[in-house]
């Protein structure tokens, strides 16, 4: 075994560039006041010994950890076979990057999670959290509030009806329309009634996709929920229940974001509502699994039944049996978009004041392909 070379010292940063070890310590470290020729100098030097900041004597001077936690409140099972979640971890990474950030990934499963995610933010690891896939009951905006860390959220927040709708500006600054909130007491929340977070316009997203199905002649349209307990789900359904208020009952079936739930809910509709001629499905895994129950039925698509999704995950939809058609959301500039409000805010003073508006609700499309 070979003894390590020793690392290049901060003192030997400054005796190679010919200045004191505080005008060394400023330049690594970003700081003001030091004349430009110095600041050469001083860059050439590390450049020259490899010299590399310790992280936690830097932290010491900045206050800064330039690392941000992102917490999605999902069971690893789920992140990595999802590929919304790749997405928009993709998204989030490559804006911490080009700040010289670092990504540190939190799941949760369970309680215990929940509480080891609490203790972990209030420790002072990193300096903002980045979090989404929340479901209603979940403690985490608590424990992020009473960690006292600077978050933005990845969908529209579900705590308290109070609050539905407001701070949330579309593409054009104008409050947009949401759905249904959740249950939890805003005014116990305190400042997180007025979290931070970027959304996309999943009401208005789903109300494009059924008024197209409606424009192609269907007349039984039916749709597969995702996740109830979570805005976006909550907030698609609206939007159906928006341009079809009087639907049956009967033409909505419960699913969970996931293949199998795309099938269960789709063989449900096919038994009780053997004449649905139109589906639209919460997002494009949903609408994998109810392809696939069609095609064991000996159902065609689109001649019979119409299908449209929700994300337009192009590996996903355009490999689709027939190629999907799907409201499409920027799923990775969605990522991006939360990394860079939270950067901002975290330059905007100690006190981690946030930009505003408070939340950004991002513009969909549909996407036509064969399926409707």
């Amino acid at each position: 075994m070979t003894e390590a070379a020793p690392r290049p010292t901060l003192e030997a940063v400054a005796a190679r560039a010919g200045v004191s070890r505080a005008t060394a310590s400023r330049v690594v470290n970003g700081g003001d006041g030091v004349r430009a020729p110095l600041v050469e100098r001083v860059l050439r030097a590390v450049e020259e010994l490899g010299y590399v900041p310790n992280q936690a004597a830097r932290s010491l001077v900045t206050r800064r950890h330039d690392a941000i936690a992102v917490v999605v409140a999902e069971p690893e099972t789920r992140v990595f076979a999802d590929p919304f979640f790749a997405l928009q971890l993709r998204g989030i990474s490559k804006e911490l990057t080009a700040h010289d950030n670092q990504l540190v990934l939190l799941l949760t499963e369970g309680r215990d999670d929940h509480a080891r995610v609490g203790r972990y933010l209030a420790g002072g690891h990193v300096d903002g959290a980045l979090v989404f896939s929340l479901h209603l009951d979940d403690p985490l905006p608590a424990l992020i509030h009473r960690a006292g860390v600077p978050a933005v959220f990845g969908g529209r927040p579900g705590w308290g009806d109070g609050e539905r709708g407001t701070g949330a500006t579309g593409p054009t600054g104008a409050t947009e329309p949401t759905g249904a909130g959740g249950s939890t007491d805003s005014r116990s929340l305190g400042p997180l009634a007025s979290t931070v977070f970027v959304d996309s316009d999943n009401r208005g997203g789903a109300r494009e996709a059924v008024r197209h199905l409606l424009a192609l002649g269907r007349g039984r349209v039916a749709h597969i929920t995702g996740a109830l307990d979570q805005t976006s789900a909550a907030d698609r359904l609206d939007g159906y229940r928006d341009v079809l208020p009087d639907a049956d009952p009967a033409l909505v079936a419960h699913g969970d974001f996931t293949p199998a739930g795309g099938e269960r809910a789709m063989r449900e509709l096919l038994d009780r509502c053997p004449d649905v001629d139109a589906v639209f499905a919460a997002n494009d895994l949903t609408a994998v699994g109810a392809l696939r129950v069609l095609r064991e039925r000996g159902v065609r698509v689109p001649d019979e039944v119409a299908v449209v999704g929700f994300d337009d995950m192009v590996p996903i939809a355009e490999q689709t049996d027939p190629p999907l058609t799907t409201v499409r959301q920027d799923i990775e500039g969605m990522g991006r978009l939360m990394a860079r409000r939270l950067l901002d805010a975290l330059r905007g003073g100690p006190d981690g004041a946030v930009p505003t508006p408070t939340g950004v609700i991002l513009p969909t499309t549909l996407v036509r392909r064969a399926s409707a």
